[in-house]
């Protein structure tokens, strides 16, 4: 077959221009890569051939009021992989459990951390014991995507003593990471858990940096790309000071030892910084530091006595006889009594109301006592008479101007709200209309019935009879002092009412724990439990005072579980308020001579 040579001249130049298309395509697509997008692939190939790794920021350092540490920072290590897939990322993890041990949770737990972050190093163990790191390291060729770094770990130095207000850090969580507070943290980072630590985070928490590493195309490290620029180092937190004394705290710790259940609160009463918060018993926030143990979990979720329930904070107890400070403000307030009066019906070791015979705990009884009198000797029948003079309408609304029914206000996250009936709404709903009497204000009148109160609610109370009858917010950390107004009574009504509690130390029911040379202020209290043994209610041993009492300088509020009588807590309660004043005791005095 032959072609017209027009045909072949025809075919020739229309092959001439693809070819020249073809080859002007191609050297402008060139231009544009080589040239026009030089950057972006020149970063696309930085960045498939280096990686990024993080570098954890030391958190703020806790201090107590005096300059000593509650939470510091050490060096621990920490042991991550980086992988490019899940399925490389699980064959790692396999082959390190033949070396190290390593559970299948982990094992998931790290395969999470993955899917939330992949392009961050997947940690692995977050506090690795030396002995890990030392094996690790051995082994280090057989494992080219594996990363050992040192990172700063959070150690409390007095461990257990400080746990019931400091907290405890941990690994941010899955549920954490979907919450708008959380949008700037990632899978493996630490936050706070509890307590300061928790309340505080913004504070606390550093400014986290960052190194990179080479790897080669499978994704195993080379070597490293060099120091972390200037821009990228971690920056540490500002410290945190707080109102805590350190050495009072451990002598509160030291008191109740390991035999003792129950909570205390020291604050200044002017201020409303804790001196010391004690729940015992307690728990080691160092053992939560990078996982806790499953058989400490398990031991203190086990303990009857219950460790993780903060009973400073969280504890709704029956306020017993220390509330009865508050039945007397809300009398003075209303104008139905003076510190002078006496009651109709003298205490022969109880009254009849209705047709129920209520007690006084002394069988005794008191006599004819004056409202004074009745605070020092603790005398049941006269505040049964105080509460129907009241009536329950009046009690229930100066309780709620009193703030029993409201958190103190603390700055910690675990403070609950205590329990005090708002309205005669609330018996209506709970006995119905007609199946309940005003004997309820009889049990109301002498801190109990439908009244739970917390230890630091209560310190607050006390701390606004000890001043000018207003109640600071109590406070932790160091910040401007805050108060409300909580009572309104004349000085001269509060001097009296400081008056009647020094008679309760000094002639009443607190006198054993009385200390020379200082004018000690305070009020027992036996509460029900609801718990018996042998047929017997075991009561809860309740005391809040403060002292001196024309000057308070501190304000101590004690309560144990199933201690008793409340003079078991005055003893502690004394003894702590000794140790902050630096006085001596009463027994060291008299053998001194």
């Amino acid at each position: 077959m032959s072609f017209h040579p027009n045909d072949i001249q025809r075919r020739g130049r229309a092959a001439n221009v693809m070819v020249a298309l073809l080859l002007a395509f191609l050297t402008t697509r060139f231009f544009i890569t080589q040239v026009m997008d030089h950057r972006k692939y020149s970063l696309q190939s930085e960045t498939n051939r280096l990686r990024e790794l993080p570098l954890p920021a030391p958190r703020g350092v806790i201090y107590d009021r005096n300059g000593k540490i509650i939470a510091d920072n050490v060096i621990g290590y920490s042991v991550s992989v980086l992988a490019q897939k899940e399925d490389t990322l699980r064959s790692v993890l396999q082959r390190l459990s033949q070396t190290i041990n390593l559970t299948n949770p982990q094992i998931e737990q790290a395969v999470r951390r993955f899917r939330r972050a992949p392009a961050r190093p997947t940690v692995i163990i977050q506090d690795a014991p030396f002995d890990v790191v030392s094996v690790l390291e051995e082994h280090r060729t057989q494992f080219p995507g594996l990363i050992i770094q040192s990172a700063p770990r959070r150690f409390y130095p007095d461990g257990p003593i400080v746990s019931p207000f400091v907290g405890y850090t941990a690994e941010v969580s899955e549920t954490e990471l979907t919450q708008p507070a959380f949008a700037d943290y990632k899978a493996g980072q630490q936050t706070g858990k509890q307590g300061l630590e928790r309340e505080y985070e913004s504070v606390l928490r550093g400014k986290e940096g960052s190194q990179f590493v080479e790897v080669d195309a499978r994704g195993r490290i080379v070597r490293q790309a060099g120091g972390a620029r200037p821009d990228l180092i971690p920056v540490a937190a500002p410290p945190l000071y707080t109102n805590i004394d350190l050495d009072l705290q451990r002598f509160v710790a030291g008191i109740f030892g390991d035999s003792l259940q129950g909570g205390a609160v020291a604050i200044d009463p002017k201020t409303g910084g804790v001196l010391a918060l004690y729940s015992a018993p307690t728990w080691d926030a160092n053992r939560f530091i990078g996982g806790i143990p499953a058989q400490y979990w398990d031991s203190l979720r086990s303990d009857p006595r219950r460790p993780l329930y903060n009973k400073a904070l969280q504890g709704q107890y029956p306020p017993a006889s220390t509330f009865k400070l508050a039945t007397t403000v809300m009398g003075l307030e209303e104008k139905v009594v003076a510190m002078t009066e006496r009651m109709p019906i003298p205490c022969t070791g109880g009254m009849q109301y209705g047709n129920r015979y209520f007690r006084c705990w002394d069988k005794r009884g008191h006599g004819s006592l004056t409202l004074q009198g009745a605070i020092a000797k603790s005398c049941d029948v006269y505040f049964y008479q105080l509460g129907i003079k009241l009536g329950l309408t009046r009690m229930l609304a100066g309780g709620v101007k009193l703030g029993m029914n409201q958190k103190a206000g603390i700055d910690l996250p675990e403070e609950r709200r205590p329990r005090w009936p708002e309205t005669v709404d609330y018996f209506n709903l709970k006995y119905g209309p007609r199946n309940w009497s005003q004997a309820v204000v009889l049990n109301l009148s002498i801190g109990q019935g439908e009244n739970s109160q917390t230890i630091l609610n209560m310190a607050r109370f006390y701390a606004a009879l000890a001043t000018d009858g207003t109640a600071p917010k109590p406070t932790i950390a160091r910040t401007k002092a805050e108060r409300v107004q909580l009572m309104h009574l004349t000085p001269d009504q509060l001097d009296q009412v400081r008056a009647a509690l020094v008679g309760v130390m000094e002639g009443g029911t607190g006198s054993a724990s009385a200390i020379k040379g200082v004018k000690l202020a305070g009020k027992t209290g036996t509460g029900q439990s609801g718990k018996f043994e042998n047929g017997k209610e075991l009561d809860h041993a309740w005391f809040i005072g403060f002292a001196p009492a024309e000057d308070a300088k501190i304000v101590v509020a004690v309560m144990i579980e199933f201690g008793g009588h409340g003079t078991r807590s005055a003893a502690i309660a004394s003894k702590i308020i000794q140790a902050y004043l630096k006085v001596t005791p009463v027994s060291e005095q008299m053998v001194d001579g």
